[in-house]
Parts: structure tokens; sequence; C-alpha cells
């Protein structure tokens, strides 16, 4: 079946440019040119969204946030914005990936098709079920249950787990972690890795006293240790 993308820009013209690229590789694709319009179409269940960031009413980034409450598929940003802050933005907004306009269509598909690739890759490194005495990881399904109670992990959140635990006792670099999950291209810091485990330790020992599968190595990083 071939992989569905949503593209949201008020631009007309980029839409178009961006569709007629991607159904000539042969992907599904879904437009949107506002963000009610994009909502709308999360019940078609996107592997990929490209988000344009200036929009009248509401912008990309509030879109992203909006999308990340019901979808963890790979958020690609496209926008004329080219400075730092623009693309930390995106990427604390929950976004995976930020290609400044004007952009190119080989690097536009090859951007779709490597985030689609990991998500391939992601899927198919783990069973359905990963478990871990009162921890349990839904690799498909992008759930985790501690004592037997979900989580509310945020998509970033639900990542580094499961990075971690596909790889027990490996130690990961912060660095390491945050271009895996925040993508090769992502320009933020990566002391926002240490911000998302202590959210995802927090979670965990409210839903389970004592449960802190997350060890840390002083100076380096991070490993999964049950």
């Amino acid at each position: 079946m071939a992989e569905t993308v949503l593209l949201v820009d008020d631009e007309r013209d980029i839409v178009a440019f961006m569709r007629d690229a991607l159904e000539d590789e042969g992907y599904k694709v879904l437009c949107a040119y506002g963000g009610e319009e994009a909502l709308a179409l999360l019940p078609y269940k996107p592997d990929v969204v490209v988000l344009d960031v200036m929009m009248p009413g509401m912008d990309g980034y509030e879109l992203c946030g909006a999308i990340r409450e019901s979808a963890a598929c790979p958020i690609l940003f496209v926008s004329a914005r080219r400075s730092e802050e623009d693309r930390v933005r995106g990427l604390m907004a929950g976004g995976d990936d930020y290609l400044v306009k004007p952009f190119g269509l080989r690097e536009f598909k090859t951007r779709i098709y490597a985030h689609l690739r990991r998500e391939k890759r992601d899927r198919g490194a783990a069973d359905r079920y990963l478990r871990f005495g009162d921890l349990a990881i839904d690799a498909q399904g992008r759930e985790v249950q501690a004592g037997g109670k979900p989580l509310a992990l945020t998509g970033r959140e639900f990542d580094i787990v499961l990075l971690l635990a596909l790889h027990p006792s490996q130690v990961f670099a912060r660095e390491d972690i945050y271009e895996r999950i925040w993508g090769l291209e992502a320009d933020g810091d990566s002391a926002t890795v240490t911000e998302h485990v202590k959210k995802i330790r927090a979670k965990l020992a409210a839903a389970a006293p004592g449960l802190n599968p997350i060890a840390t190595v002083w100076g380096v990083g991070y490993k999964w240790q049950m």
C-alpha cells in the first residue's frame, strides 16, 4: 500500500508543486491549505506531514502541536524563514525536520523517503510488545504501560524510550539521541534530551514508584538498565 503524505500550505502553487513530485514517486497525497483543513484530514492517518510555518489563522507551530496530540508520524517543516531561532522553534514544537524554501525536488523527495524508511526500520526492529517486568512497550501502537497504567508520553518521549529499550545496556550520548530522534538536520541543543528524560522519569515514578529503567551515564548520556 502506498504511503500517504499530508501537505499543508496556504500557497496553492507550492502545494501543487510538491503534490506532483510525490505522486510521481507513487505516494498518496492529501492536500490542505490551512490548519483546520489539515486537522480534518488526520483520520486518514498520514505517514508523513509536510507543514508550512507562515499561514493565516493557525500557524505551522500551533498546528504542529495540535497534530502531535493525536499523531506520531514524522512532521517536516518547509518554510522561507531560515533563522536558527525559527528552526529550533519548529523542532521544539514537535517537528522532525526543517527544510528552507526554495528547495530542490531531489532533496525534498529524499527527505520524505528517509523519514519513511526510518519509521519502517523502527517498526521492524521490535515485536509489537517489549516487556521489562512491570513495564510494557507497544512499539506499533506507540504506547507504554507501567504497573498496568498507560503513560501519557509525548511522541518524542516515546521515541526516546523505544530507542533505549531496543538497545538494553548500550550507552547513548545525548548528542546521538538528539540526532536520532530530532533528525540529522536539527539545529537545536541536545540539552533538550535531558529535559525529556526528566519528564519520562517523573511519569514512570508517578505510575509505578521506584521504576527507573533509564540510567544516567555521567558525562556521556543514558542507557536502558532493565
